[in-house]
């Protein structure tokens, strides 16, 4: 099956590396409007109907598929789609903020003490990640200079969220909410979204697909910067 392999701002780029886990898993996201969350603002984006998750993923990798090699599953709430910035938890606000000012500022350095180590280090692949992971990141850059991921890391932050595993021990945020949707039901108004990210040729490849495969960000309630990755 065809998959997304093009860049944003109609540019010819190199993501992540393909994970088969990743296509296994990514259709099988799902939102769902809860009482646990203040409803979005009046302007908000309208949302497409829900599709079915069965299943969580692993809580130490939120991006692998759901169950272990013995095929137990564990039941999970649905994701549900956030409300306005200020909604978020006050830590996953610094966070964000702190990410989207280094973007904005181009300076790569102010990142680093963002991305953390060890076993707290920001997931950047799903593969390994050998060597420094600023020089990482500027590598998945269509220009030399790295400007243009760090444009795209700005504009997923633009985005709306999605809130994972809400109200467990295993929740976060994730950008942008295209994640926790169905591509085949978005509105005019989330298709315009969407191409703030995206070009229409992304968009067809991914419907194809079965979900959206671009980069995104997770974020967990006190302020760690989970992942920013991509996948095909």
């Amino acid at each position: 099956m065809a998959v997304f392999a093009q860049c944003v701002r109609k540019r010819t780029r190199r993501l992540a590396p393909p994970v088969m886990a990743l296509a296994l898993f990514l259709p099988a996201f799902a939102f769902a409007q809860t009482g646990d969350l203040a409803p979005p603002p009046s302007d908000a984006v309208p949302l497409p109907d829900p599709i079915m998750r069965p299943a969580t993923p692993d809580p130490d990798n939120p991006l692998a598929p759901p169950g272990g090699s013995q095929g137990g599953v564990l039941q999970s709430a649905e994701p549900i789609i956030g409300g306005s910035v200020e909604d978020l938890p006050v830590p996953v606000q610094r966070m964000r903020s702190l990410i989207m000012e280094a973007a904005r500022n181009a300076d790569f350095e102010a990142l680093r003490p963002l991305i953390g180590t060890g076993q707290n280090r920001t997931q950047l692949s799903f593969g390994v990640v050998d060597g420094d992971p600023i020089e990482y990141i500027r590598s998945q850059s269509g220009d030399p200079e790295g400007y243009e991921i760090l444009a795209i890391l700005h504009e997923v932050l633009e985005a709306d969220y999605a809130i994972y595993d809400p109200g467990t021990p295993n929740e976060f945020f994730v950008w942008p909410y295209f994640m926790a949707t169905s591509l085949e039901t978005l509105t005019p108004v989330q298709r315009v979204e969407l191409f703030k990210l995206l070009t229409a040729g992304d968009y067809e490849n991914m419907r194809e697909f079965g979900a959206y495969i671009f980069y995104r960000v997770g974020i967990t309630p006190d302020g760690r910067w989970r992942f920013f990755v991509a996948g095909d």
